[in-house]
């Protein structure tokens, strides 16, 4: 099913960008460029690459707790993937969601973490979600935080020294959104 399919204006040129559900046929895609974030950065603080099976495992558990996952293709090309996932496992949290992006490299700065940031929070508020948590591994990585920003979300902390990843200690910002209502009402669903 196609969630929206676009064109996002760049600098340099219109990307045709189409946003859909993930499938297991993305599994390699999304394997490979979590591999590079896992070896490369750090806003993931795995020290070990997960296989292609761990991945497929991770991306059954979302969707079949029923979160959304998207994926990015520009001209066909897989360009990035967006799911949300349980904030905390405790029943109290039920309304509130985690968010994870991350955007191939050749395609970083282009719009596409926007899009499918803001297609999953339209696909979260559709669920009936109130609040979206991001955990930003790092305050350095002031691209995640400024796409946060620019659709909503403010900084709420910064852990000092929470993790730990290539020789160095990682501090972690937490930022919030409402989804839709917020904390405004109770959910009907309570």
């Amino acid at each position: 099913m196609a969630i929206c399919s676009s064109a996002i204006s760049t600098e340099t040129a219109a990307l045709p960008l189409h946003l859909r559900e993930a499938t297991p046929a993305d599994i390699p895609a999304i394997a490979t460029l979590y591999a590079y974030e896992v070896r490369e950065r750090v806003a993931t603080y795995e020290y070990d690459v997960p296989d292609e099976a761990e991945m497929a495992r991770r991306m059954r558990d979302v969707m079949a707790a029923g979160y959304p996952y998207l994926v990015a293709e520009v001209d066909g090309q897989f360009a990035g993937y967006a799911y949300a996932s349980s904030y905390r496992s405790r029943i109290g949290y039920r309304w509130t969601v985690e968010d994870t992006v991350y955007i191939e490299p050749d395609f970083q700065g282009q719009g596409i973490g926007r899009a499918l940031l803001q297609a999953l929070i339209e696909a979260c508020e559709a669920k009936g979600y109130r609040q979206m948590i991001a955990v930003i591994g790092e305050p350095a990585n002031a691209a995640s935080v400024i796409l946060h920003e620019k659709l909503g979300f403010q900084t709420v902390g910064v852990f000092r020294g929470l993790g730990r990843k290539h020789g160095r200690w990682l501090d972690t910002v937490q930022m919030q959104r409402a989804l839709g209502p917020g904390d405004a009402d109770a959910p009907s669903n309570e």
